[in-house]
């Protein structure tokens, strides 16, 4: 197998902007409006102004949109075995997301008597608990009392329920690069404070650094959660 520096890299077409790759009109309406309970708009922008659902359906899309080049001129082309395995993977997310967006309206229907994209935000919610099986959660802080991040996003997506991929997909389009669909003009980036690199080739040609936000003093009980308690480590 050649290393992923020497695969192709194929330019995004031109206009593709809000294209569907994979979703229908109704889908990404559906989950547009989905994302946006899952990350609401408020005093900051949320799902819907970091345009998440463009991030979920072009990577629902096939295998053009999983690995973008280093330099951010575009993406690598997979092809053999491993473009299969992939193909593979992303028509199973995208059947349970589709039906995701078949039980949504079927719940909306039965309880509120429209498809859930036709409801209310507060209706919305409730569909969502509903699917979810769990109440909505409260506002979600950066850290816990102790310290530890609160947010976390699942490493992969199998095994994981449509709401369960649909809130792990939620916080990566919201938080990823923009070259991947979502966290348009970089707002995601933005409400967390995290300046970013204008584009990924800033991060290998040295224009871009995060050398000033390091550490430079430091213990390590602060760090290690479980050294807090160890007293003279």
């Amino acid at each position: 197998m050649t290393s992923m520096a020497d695969w192709p890299v194929v330019l995004p077409p031109a206009g593709l902007a809000d294209a569907r790759l994979f979703f229908t009109d109704h889908e990404w309406d559906t989950i547009d409006a989905a994302t946006a309970r899952i990350l609401p708009t408020d005093h900051e922008p949320g799902a819907r102004e970091a345009h998440v659902v463009r991030f979920i359906d072009r990577y629902l899309s096939g295998v053009e949109y999983v690995y973008a080049a280093a330099d951010g001129s575009g993406f690598l082309q997979m092809d053999g075995k491993l473009a299969d395995a992939w193909r593979a993977r992303i028509a199973d997310l995208g059947a349970i997301y589709r039906q995701g967006v078949r039980d949504l309206d079927a719940i909306a229907l039965g309880q509120f008597g429209a498809d859930f994209v036709a409801l209310g935000e507060d209706e919305q919610d409730v569909v969502l608990e509903r699917l979810s099986g769990a109440p909505k959660p409260g506002p979600v802080t950066r850290v816990d009392s102790d310290g530890n991040p609160t947010i976390q996003v699942y490493a992969f997506d199998d095994g994981l329920d449509f709401f369960e991929l649909l809130v792990s997909h939620t916080r990566q389009g919201f938080y990823g690069d923009p070259i991947y669909g979502g966290n348009h003009d970089r707002v995601g980036w933005e409400v967390i404070g995290f300046p970013g690199p204008e584009s990924l080739k800033a991060t290998i040609d040295g224009t871009y650094s995060v050398r000033e936000y390091y550490v430079q003093e430091f213990d390590w009980r602060d760090l290690i959660p479980h050294l807090r308690g160890e007293a003279g480590s």
